[in-house]
């Protein structure tokens, strides 16, 4: 996920750019899918300089304009708000003071309520508009609705600028629907159809214009429908009298059908409460369905589309209590495993994939993200889920069914993860326009030297050899489970010896913390950095290290009080206002306390736990972004944003959940249907902790836990089928 760093070059050229043009962080996302739309709050498509408003279907913005205007002028919000689960976007808004002539007002400010509703379903846009005259006389005034279309690729917002476009057709202009139209370089038709109801009183190329009459206390509604159509499906489609309720309604269906899988966690905290319901309703809205299943997209805007690695993340933080995500992703991941040698994509066989891409850019190959493979740790991480997902679900068909994908990505590891033989995983790219640095710190200065300057590759990370650990040590577990003792002993043996020449190679004593990396002459790059965290996670740090570890990234130069910096903020790179070099990052947080957590430092891991949810409460809606800016917290202060962070953005949003199993030590070990909570902990805030339907084998159980000063009660609430609850104290 490259973003711009400094000086940035051709090499950088796919960086996501931050101008002063960049709207600030008060705007609404729906999504459905493979379609979203970003609006104001007053629920506008607004085309303000580089602005990333806008309706977007597969990598393209099919609107740049929709704006409402009473008698030319913008309406006065009253308010707006999401719906809890995410699906509608309600904004309440009122006229201004209307004049007939230049000083006689004909409807005074607040006579006329305008309610306006929107979501996103079907790669369409769906809005309502209710009109309700609240004087004590008849008002007319003009109401009309702007819009426009200029379909550029999403890369093209991110500010990649492109030496030639396609062509914009006239539009096509009918007495209740407008087209417009465009062909693109690659040879698909594109084309944004904007229907209303009633028919406007005058409909132009960029502009339905409505004439209104209404009575003392009478309503008027008005319905817009916004369709995204490409290439086979760009071909005008008979007239749907589809009204705004019934597909509402049935959107609603879909979007209840996705939420009822899961278990269900309530606590005696509102705020804490608002903060599941937040992430749960991002994470909803962010799973698109696949031929597979599933899948969670990365983030919008700018990444509302598959990564490999950011699909994981997000499978491995819910999978206590929604494992069928993690299903998806196995699948979907297994399903485009690389299969032949493509050094144009970074690919390699059976390695898992960066990021997919659709849109002209993509498939012109202006971009190299159409399937791309550049990252190094998506194939050790997939692994790795598959291991810890068959652990919590015991699904011996679904590792049968990928078992020769999972193979070939152990190989991958041998035979093209391991450069030059040392034992350890490299990256080096081989496609010219691919990403230099691979691991998900992809900036192209995130790996460097104490003195500053940057590391040459190949490179070796720290926290990558902490997922390839994992991976072997989780595929031991899986062939012990189908009876292949050979292949158990082969990957045990691996493990082992990774950890101990890891140990040796990264360790560095004067950090007390093991080296960001390894350059191409394997020395180590001496800085203090988040990664080191992650070795606590997959468990290739040995004990003796872990109690040096957990105090540098709680230290001052790497906790800012609102979480845990990527890095030291004594290091020659650190920038708070950085992407990777000194910013702070949810989901890298939720990574460390649980690794903090499985080595015994809960109190660590509650410090993280507890400034996470802090800055929740300075968010908008409550929600955490992708990463905000790592400055030191200030009295009655929040956190700084990062301008150009996607919100809402998959990872982020599970981060609550691995947050709660790391301080509740919780473990489902569906193959003995057994649930554990190790030595589990509540921050004071927290004092009571419901879980409803959490699943174990063909068993579920519903549990409370109480927060007590040295302690946490566990009550079983409810068992249905034969599971057991081990309370490790």
């Amino acid at each position: 996920m490259t973003r711009a760093t400094e000086g940035a070059d051709d090499s950088n050229r796919f960086y996501v750019a931050a101008s002063s043009d960049t709207e600030p962080a008060e705007r609404f996302v729906l999504k459905h899918d493979d379609t979203f739309a970003i609006v104001d709050r007053i629920g506008d498509i607004s085309p303000m300089g580089r602005s990333e408003q806008g309706l977007y279907h597969d990598g393209t913005k099919f609107v740049s304009m929709l704006r409402l205007r009473v008698q030319g002028k913008r309406p006065l919000l009253l308010s707006s708000s999401m719906t809890r689960s995410n699906v509608l976007l309600q904004v309440e808004l009122a006229n201004p003071d209307l004049y007939e002539a230049r000083e006689m007002i004909s409807v005074p400010y607040g006579t006329v309520h305008i309610a306006r509703s929107k979501f996103c379903d079907s790669a369409s846009l769906f809005e309502r508009i209710v009109l309700s005259n609240y004087g004590a006389a008849r008002v007319s005034f003009e109401l009309a609705l702007e819009f426009s279309a200029d379909f550029v690729d999403v890369f093209e917002v991110r500010g990649t600028r492109r030496a030639e476009r396609g062509t914009l057709l006239p539009p096509q202009v009918d007495a209740d629907c407008t087209q417009l139209s465009y062909l693109g370089r690659d040879g698909v038709m594109r084309r944004t159809c904007f229907s209303f109801s009633p028919a406007p009183t005058e409909l132009l190329p960029g502009r339905a214009r409505f004439s209104v009459n209404l009575e003392s206390k009478c309503s008027l509604e008005l319905s817009v429908r916004v369709e995204c159509r490409s290439g086979e499906h760009a071909a005008p489609a008979p007239r749907s009298a589809l009204t705004f309720e019934t597909a509402l309604s049935s959107f609603e269906q879909k979007v209840s059908l996705r939420e009822c899988s899961g278990c269900k966690i309530v606590t005696s905290n509102d705020a804490f409460n608002d903060w599941l319901e937040v992430s749960q309703a991002d994470l909803r809205m962010l799973l698109s369905e696949t031929p597979q299943g599933l899948y969670p997209y990365a983030g919008v805007p700018w990444f509302s589309t598959p990564f490999g690695r950011d699909g994981i993340w997000a499978a491995l933080e819910t999978l206590w209590l929604r494992p069928e995500i993690a299903k998806g992703v196995l699948l979907f991941l297994s399903e485009h495993q690389a299969r032949v040698l493509d050094p144009a994509a970074d690919a390699e066989p059976g390695k898992i994939f960066h990021e997919m891409r659709a849109g002209e850019m993509a498939a012109l190959k202006e971009i190299p993200f159409g399937c791309y493979y550049g990252s190094i740790d998506s194939t050790p991480l997939y692994l790795m889920l598959a291991a810890r997902y068959f652990a919590r679900t015991s699904d011996r068909r679904l590792i049968e069914v990928i078992w020769p994908n999972l193979m070939a990505a152990l190989e991958w590891m041998e035979r093209f993860g391991d450069l030059d033989g040392d034992g350890f995983i490299e990256y080096g790219r081989r496609s010219k326009d691919g990403l230099i640095q691979q691991g998900w710190k992809d900036s192209n200065d995130s790996v460097f030297h104490r003195d500053g300057s940057l590391a040459a590759g190949p490179i070796a990370l720290a926290e990558v050899q902490g997922y390839a650990y994992a991976a072997l040590r989780g595929m031991a577990t899986i062939a012990a489970a189908l009876d292949k003792p050979d292949l158990e002993r082969q990957l045990t043996r691996r493990a082992q010896a990774l950890r101990e020449r890891f140990d040796a190679a990264f360790f560095c004593e004067e950090l007390s913390m093991y080296a960001l990396a390894l350059d191409a002459s394997k020395r180590p790059c001496r800085v203090r950095s988040s990664n080191a965290g992650h070795c606590l996670y997959t468990g290739v740090a040995f004990d003796s290290r872990a109690a040096e570890l957990s105090a540098e990234l709680l230290s001052p130069r790497m906790f800012s009080g609102w979480g845990i910096r990527t890095l030291a903020n004594d290091e020659q790179r650190y920038n708070p206002m950085s992407y990777h070099n000194g910013s702070i990052w949810p989901h890298d947080n939720a990574i460390l306390a649980a690794g903090l957590a499985a080595y015994g430092y809960k109190a660590a891991a509650l410090r993280v736990f507890a400034a996470m949810f802090d800055a929740t409460q300075f968010m908008n809606l409550g929600r955490l972004p992708e990463l905000f800016c790592g400055f030191e917290r200030s009295p009655g202060q929040g956190p700084t944003l990062y301008p150009v962070a996607c919100s809402p953005q998959a990872w982020a949003s599970g981060a609550v959940f691995l947050l709660l199993e790391a301080i509740l030590g919780l473990e489902v070990d569906a193959i003995n249907g057994r649930l554990l909570l190790r030595h589990a902990v509540l921050p004071p805030f927290l004092g009571e902790v419901e879980i409803h339907g959490l699943r174990v084998g063909d068993a579920d159980l519903d549990l409370r836990l109480q927060y007590h000063e040295d302690d946490v009660g566990v009550t079983i609430i409810e068992k249905r089928g034969r599971v057991e609850v081990l309370a490790i104290k």
